[in-house]
């Protein structure tokens, strides 16, 4: 039993929208993946397996698709659109990221799909929103971040240099988390009032209210934040954060102490490593440890004790990333209670040991290749609500006789 067993969810492939299947299904929905007869281009995205393209060798396709079922279905068919409306009376959520007239020119709109499920609650995941004639237009997952917003916000201090985009489909991504968040909305509402809704998902507009401080500074004070180094974006520049440390590698030091028992840890800390003695303003660590109550970060330049502990916590902090190996740095401000983090590729954030302590790494079979494959595993642990993934990506059309005999 999981949190979604029960649940049936039509999925109209499209890569804008595979990743909110995939978080459906890994949570024990039975999300069923409608491709055309020719199969979704994103089966031939790369990388490949063995870096050799091929059928069911994208590993694109295997990680947006795990724990689905798939069908093929030609909705301009006759047939296959009775199989459709067949499927649709089963179904608890439709999911789609179709151009605004597609469906209705098939009879497939939303009061035409209700008709067939009264309670159905269809979630429709378009660049700016299903009325728009703009959601007709071609998007790419850079496009669709670059005019949200987010890249402003992310890139250097050297604004000679251009933004930085999230790279990882992060677009795609967040509003399909905005489409998972309000589907689930939306059932919990259906078990207490028996109905379906439309859900109208902007991926634009997603983005737009994920750019952090960027996009209220502006609306509420007509102010513009700028980019910087491994921090927050800010309308007002803020202290460098990322110190190289003995060992030639990064580390964001983050934010320093803010409570008493922050600044103990971090002052036995610098004793324990013999280095009290570089840093004259130690001192201002021991006041900071004696303090009563949360360290007020508003007073800092204004109220010169507060400004010293303050700059005497990042000191510290500095001071022992350089005198360390990055990875311990990291290690010791976790025991010392303080959010830091080693700058990481990809490659190495997942192969850190408490990305693999809490599961991250996932073994799925793939009977066909008689292998297994290390996955991504679930992008948050939720220990009352069991998630796995239960399947890897289904092959063309392979659950058809499956999917389709359960209608008979």
């Amino acid at each position: 039993m999981t949190a979604l067993t029960g649940l049936r969810v039509l999925e109209l492939a499209n890569e804008r929208v595979a990743f909110a299947g995939k978080l459906l299904a890994d949570m024990g929905a039975d999300v069923i993946l409608i491709e055309p007869p020719g199969g979704d281009p994103a089966r031939g995205y790369p990388p490949f397996l063995d870096d050799e393209p091929g059928d069911d060798r994208s590993l694109f396709w295997w990680h947006y698709n795990t724990s689905k079922r798939g069908v093929s279905l030609d909705l301009a068919a006759a047939e296959d659109l009775r199989r459709f409306k067949a499927l649709v009376a089963t179904a608890d959520i439709i999911l789609e990221s179709e151009p605004t007239a597609r469906l209705s020119a098939l009879g497939l709109g939303y009061a035409d799909l209700a008709a067939l499920r009264p309670d159905l609650i269809h979630v429709a995941v378009t660049p700016f929103g299903h009325d728009d004639p703009r959601s007709d237009l071609p998007i790419t997952d850079l496009t669709l971040m670059a005019g949200g917003g987010p890249p402003w916000s992310c890139g250097y201090d050297d604004h000679s240099l251009p933004p930085v985009r999230g790279s990882g489909n992060q677009g795609y991504h967040t509003a399909c988390h905005f489409a998972v968040l309000s589907t689930l909305t939306a059932v919990l509402y259906r078990m207490t009032s028996g109905e379906g809704q439309f859900i109208d998902v902007s991926m634009h507009a997603a983005q737009n209210v994920t750019t952090e401080a960027a996009t209220y500074s502006w609306l509420v004070a007509q102010k513009t934040v700028q980019r910087q180094t491994g921090r927050h974006a800010s309308v007002n520049p803020s202290g460098e954060t990322q110190t190289l440390c003995a060992d030639g590698r990064y580390a964001n030091t983050g934010v320093p102490p803010r409570f008493p028992r922050e600044f103990a840890s971090l002052h036995a800390w610098l004793k324990e490593l013999g280095l009290e003695g570089q840093l004259p303003e130690a001192v201002f660590l021991e006041m900071g440890a004696s303090w009563e109550g949360q360290f007020d970060l508003s007073l800092i330049g204004t109220d010169d004790t507060v400004t010293a502990i303050f700059a005497a916590g990042r000191e510290a902090l500095q001071l022992i990333a350089r005198s360390v190996p990055a990875y311990d740095f990291f290690t010791g401000c976790q025991r010392a209670g303080l959010a830091v983090g080693v700058i990481y590729s990809p490659e190495e954030a997942f192969e850190d040991e408490h990305f693999k302590a809490r599961g991250f790494q996932v073994d799925v079979n793939h009977p066909e290749l008689g292998r297994s494959f290390r996955y991504p595993g679930a992008p948050y642990a939720l220990p009352a609500s069991p998630w796995r993934i239960y399947r890897r990506a289904p092959q063309l059309g392979e659950h058809n006789e499956e999917v389709f005999g359960e209608l008979k």
